[in-house]
C-alpha cells in the first residue's frame, strides 16, 4: 500500500464539501447502518447524529452481527427493536428498517436480499449520492451493490473496521466488524464505492471511565438511559471502555475533530484510493458528545412543556 501524505488537496476538498453545507445552513442526508445490539458505543453513536440539526437520517436499518461467538439467537432482530426503543427515548419518527440476519451467501446469488438493502438501493435510484454511516458489518452495503452494481459510482460508505498500519501501509482485517462478514468488505474493496475508514487502532483512543461518563451526562433523561445501556450490556461491571463507534459517527458530522490520508490499497485489497482516518481528537469528541446531548435533552423538555399547554 502507498500512502499518499501529497494527495492532501483531495482530502482538503472533500472536507470544504463536508463543511460547506453547514457553512450554507443546508442539511445532510444520510443512512445510518448499525449493529446496535452487539455493543454499547452504537447507542451513544446513534445519539450523536440523531440529535444534530444539520443532519437528516433517512433510514435506521438494522445490522445482524450474527456470526460472533456472543451472538443472541437473532441478532439482526435484537439490534432492530432496539433502534426503534432509542427513537422512543429521543421521540422522533426515523424509518427503522430490517437489515440482513446474518453474513452474504457463499456462492450463487450471495446477497442478503432485506428490506435494507432495497431501501439503498431505491434511495441511489433517485439520487446523484448517497451517503451510508456503517457502524458494523457491511453486509447491508454490499448486497445492495450485488443487486444493482450499477448503483455503485453513487455510494459513500463511512465505516468502523481494521487496523491500519500507517508506518508500513499493512492493512490488518481481523477485528470484530470485518470477522462479521469477510466477503462483504472484500467485496466492497474491489468495488468502486467511495469508502472513508476509520481504523480501531484509531479509535481505540476513545477509551473512557464509567465514572467519568456518568458524572457528565447522568444528571438528564437521555444520559441515564445511555449509561443504562452500559449497565445493563453482559460486561457491565467494566469500569471503562471505548466507545468505537462515536468517532466514527464525530468524524463524519464534524471533520475538523479528526484527521485522514488517502491510501493507495494492495492488490489484495482493491488496489485503490481509499480514506483512512489516521487520528481523531478524543477529548474534543466527547466535550462535542456532552454539548450535542445537553442541547437536545433541552429541545425534549420544550416539546414535553408544549404538550401540556392547554388550546
Amino acid at each position: 500500500m502507498n500512502l499518499k501524505p501529497v494527495s492532501v488537496r483531495i482530502l482538503v476538498l472533500v472536507f470544504f464539501l463536508s463543511c460547506s453545507a453547514l457553512v450554507l445552513g443546508q442539511t445532510r442526508q444520510v443512512i445510518v447502518d448499525a449493529d446496535t445490539g452487539n455493543e454499547v458505543d452504537d447507542f451513544y453513536a446513534l445519539v450523536r447524529i440523531l440529535a444534530d440539526s444539520t443532519v437528516e437520517v433517512t433510514a435506521l436499518n438494522a445490522a445482524h452481527w450474527q456470526t460472533s461467538h456472543w451472538a443472541v439467537d437473532r441478532t439482526m432482530e435484537n439490534s432492530h427493536r432496539l433502534n426503534q426503543q432509542l427513537l422512543g427515548e429521543m421521540d422522533l419518527q426515523i424509518r427503522t428498517l430490517r437489515g440482513a440476519p446474518a453474513r452474504m451467501y457463499d456462492w450463487g446469488d450471495r446477497a442478503q436480499h432485506s428490506a435494507a438493502a432495497y431501501e439503498i438501493i431505491a434511495q441511489a435510484e433517485q439520487k446523484d449520492r448517497v451517503t451510508i454511516l456503517v457502524l458494523g458489518a457491511l453486509t447491508n452495503v454490499a448486497s445492495a451493490v450485488f443487486i444493482r452494481p450499477e448503483i455503485v459510482e453513487k455510494l459513500e460508505v463511512y465505516w468502523l473496521g481494521t487496523t491500519m498500519d500507517f508506518d508500513t501501509g499493512v492493512l490488518k482485517r481481523n477485528d470484530f466488524n470485518p470477522l462479521m462478514d469477510p466477503f462483504a468488505l472484500d467485496y466492497l474493496l474491489d468495488s468502486r464505492v467511495t469508502m472513508n475508514i476509520m481504523p480501531i487502532n484509531v479509535a481505540v483512543d476513545m477509551e473512557i471511565d464509567y465514572d467519568e461518563l456518568s458524572s457528565k451526562i447522568g444528571n438528564n433523561a437521555l444520559g441515564r438511559f445511555l449509561i443504562k445501556r452500559w449497565d445493563d450490556h453482559l460486561d457491565g461491571s467494566r469500569q471503562s471502555r471505548v466507545l468505537w463507534d462515536l468517532a466514527l459517527t464525530a468524524a463524519y458530522l464534524r471533520p475538523e475533530l479528526a484527521k485522514s490520508i488517502l491510501v493507495r490499497t494492495s492488490r489484495d485489497s482493491g488496489n485503490r484510493d481509499i480514506i483512512f482516518y489516521s487520528s481523531i481528537d478524543a477529548k474534543a469528541i466527547y466535550q462535542d458528545f456532552y454539548k450535542i446531548l445537553a442541547d437536545f435533552q433541552d429541545l425534549l423538555k420544550e416539546k414535553n412543556i408544549e404538550r401540556k399547554v392547554p388550546n
